[in-house]
């Protein structure tokens, strides 16, 4: 989603901190705060990105790599930075088209396959059974791959509950490690559940400091399926890289408002997935595991909600 790249990332620049990048070697806690990881580079920083475990047990990054809109050597490059500099979770898409980037990507970071936790998704031209499974191996395929972490559904349309079913199948067959939706309001996901015989694992959605989806965060949460956000950053809109609530927050910790986005979404619970093509914000975005956000700033956050999407033309 996230577009006008290279002016949002200047935008950031403004706000990077002296010292921001040396604070890869604090303490780094995961969401429970019962272990530490002490002293560690930012390459090692890798290694204590915190995990959530999904409803089936499986395991998944708090923070990934989205791809949205890379595309060819600009793709391979990002892909195979950003897992240089730590990432495991890569997300991507069919209607992205550069998976084929992305499995190139992957290849050249030189990481073995099981230290990765790679996501597509099916696009609504391929909703129903029979091209569902096709859609899938296509997928695969471009990929270079022979199995998913997570498949997901991109928009709740067309014959979902075929599209469902066959993901189901590929699951138990071992194809996938995990199944999801995306962009499924709290109706559609309802919808799901009532023939699903396997519950989605997550919901990706639209979520961030100016949308943060209140009603949907509390129902995932019941329904025990994990929230992810496929746009932290609104994709720079609204101006959120020069807001000055963030950055007053983001002086007090000394951290970037990205950072700050991130650590919000982290103490959340939310999956998150920035896309970045360049490798200093790749690495700044790594560095949320060291300070937390304290009642007030989590409480002065909230009153940025304007409770609408900030992206219309999906909608």
């Amino acid at each position: 989603m996230e577009k006008n790249d290279q002016s949002n990332e200047m935008k950031r620049r403004d706000f990077l901190r002296a010292g921001a990048m040396v604070a890869a070697s604090a303490l780094f806690l995961p969401l429970s705060g019962t272990k530490v990881f002490g002293a560690l580079s930012a390459t090692q920083a890798k290694k204590s990105i915190p995990a959530v475990k999904l409803n089936n047990g499986l395991q998944m990054p708090m923070l990934g790599f989205g791809t949205n809109t890379l595309g060819g050597e600009v793709a391979e490059r990002c892909v195979a930075d950003a897992i240089s500099v730590g990432y495991r979770l890569i997300d991507t898409a069919h209607i992205y088209g550069n998976e084929e980037a992305v499995g190139v990507g992957i290849k050249k970071s030189g990481i073995t396959r099981k230290e990765l936790f790679v996501t597509s998704k099916l696009w609504v031209d391929f909703a129903g059974y029979e091209s569902t499974k096709k859609a899938y191996q296509t997928s695969l395929d471009k990929l270079g791959l022979e199995y998913l972490d997570l498949y997901i559904i991109h928009r709740p349309r067309g014959d979902v509950k075929g599209s469902w079913k066959a993901m189901e199948e590929l699951y138990e067959a071992g194809k996938i490690r995990a199944i999801g939706v995306s962009n499924f309001d709290p109706d559609q996901l309802a919808e799901l559940m009532k023939y699903a015989k396997i519950k989605p694992v997550i919901n990706q959605i639209e979520t961030h400091v100016f949308f943060q989806e209140h009603d949907s965060y509390k129902d995932l949460k019941k329904a025990s399926v994990q929230m992810e956000a496929w746009s932290p950053f609104a994709a720079g809109r609204n101006n959120i890289f020069s807001n000055p609530t963030l950055a007053a927050i983001g002086k007090k910790h000394n951290k970037s408002i990205a950072q700050v986005c991130l650590r919000w979404h982290f103490q959340r619970g939310v999956v998150a997935i920035p896309r970045s093509t360049q490798k200093s914000h790749m690495t700044e975005n790594l560095i949320i595991f060291d300070f937390e956000l304290d009642k007030s700033d989590m409480e002065t956050i909230a009153t940025l909600d304007l409770n609408k999407t900030q992206f219309p033309e999906w909608t």
